[in-house]
């Protein structure tokens, strides 16, 4: 098969195209003839050798999150059957014409999306939902702030807070970007570049839980903008891990910093997320209250520069390798 690899940590141009082994499914797998996969900012740093506690992944095929055909079934698996159409999460593997992920980690392609559309699903709305609604705890009515609205976690956040009845309010970098984060259901999109965000939650009364990607500076402002019992979730740190803030502040305040990296995460553990997923995110999408924004797609032979795009953060939802269809 013809599979993306990481010849060595570094810049997009150490993505290329090889002829590897197709993989074969051990009892409790699944081998997908993929079709679409889709990128995200782990891809980034894995590829870089930052993620997951690696410092180098050369040889690795990277990739989190495919949509696909079920080629084959490990003897142990009983709800899948060979040609049903699922999305799945992976640790890695999902640049490549096939791959083989736990059946645990499956899920059915919603009615009537696209290859493209389902394999943008997996990696944000499973980030999201453990992050925002199981580490974060929002509830309805709890005001939620995002940064990096328009990105594939923005996105898939602002929908599913609104669709379950919070306010969201945003950062983003542009006009074209704040519009389409309130399309999407953000009450309050705050262009970071002639705005304080601080200022403006403050304005409003604060906020209830921030899921937040950047960390440094934004730390301490991100904790006074919290409200009394407040939640700080971390799923990246794009500007540094290090930030002072006061320890004091933090317990008068019973504020609760916390934050999660899923890839390195157990298999059962997914497997109870992916469960938790297709129970309460699922029914949403058959509601039609949330849907696909893909950016870009690209075919597989050209992940170089689908990287390009995504760490030029121009894009406003999820960009896409297509590998067949």
């Amino acid at each position: 098969m013809n599979a993306i690899v990481i010849t060595t940590p570094g810049g997009p141009e150490v993505l290329q195209l090889q002829e590897l082994a197709q993989p074969q499914p051990a009892p409790h797998e699944v081998l997908v003839r993929v079709q679409a996969a889709g990128l995200n900012r782990p891809d980034v740093l894995l590829r870089q050798g930052k993620y997951g506690g690696a410092d180098d992944a050369t040889g690795l095929v990277p990739g989190l999150e495919i949509a696909g055909i079920i080629e084959a079934c490990g003897a142990a698996v009983t709800r899948w059957q060979p040609g049903d159409a699922v999305c799945a999460l992976l640790a890695a593997g999902g640049y490549a014409e096939y791959a083989v992920v736990d059946a645990r980690h499956c899920l059915p392609v919603p009615e009537n999306w696209s290859p493209a559309e389902a394999a943008s699903l997996p990696e944000t709305v499973f980030t999201v939902w453990h992050n925002v609604f199981q580490r974060g705890q929002l509830r309805p009515g709890e005001t939620l702030l995002v940064h990096g609205g328009s990105s594939g976690i923005g996105i898939t956040a602002i929908q599913l807070a609104h669709a379950l009845g919070s306010p969201v309010f945003v950062t983003v970098g542009s006009a074209a970007k704040a519009r389409a984060c309130e399309e999407l259901g953000a009450a309050t999109a705050i262009n970071y570049k002639d705005e304080d965000f601080e200022a403006v939650g403050q304005a409003a009364g604060g906020v209830d839980v921030i899921l937040d990607m950047i960390g440094g500076d934004y730390t301490p402002k991100n904790l006074r903008l919290l409200k009394d019992d407040g939640r700080l979730v971390f799923i990246n740190a794009m500007q540094g891990g290090r930030a002072d803030f006061n320890a004091l502040d933090i317990m008068r305040r019973r504020l609760t910093i916390t934050g999660s990296t899923l890839r390195p995460r157990s298999a059962d553990f997914k497997a109870e997320l992916a469960a938790e997923v297709e129970k309460h995110v699922w029914p949403l999408l058959a509601q039609r209250k949330f849907r696909p924004v893909i950016y870009r797609t690209f075919p597989l032979a050209e992940a170089a520069e689908a990287h390009r795009l995504l760490e030029s953060s121009a894009h406003i939802g999820k960009i896409m390798l297509t590998v067949g269809e």
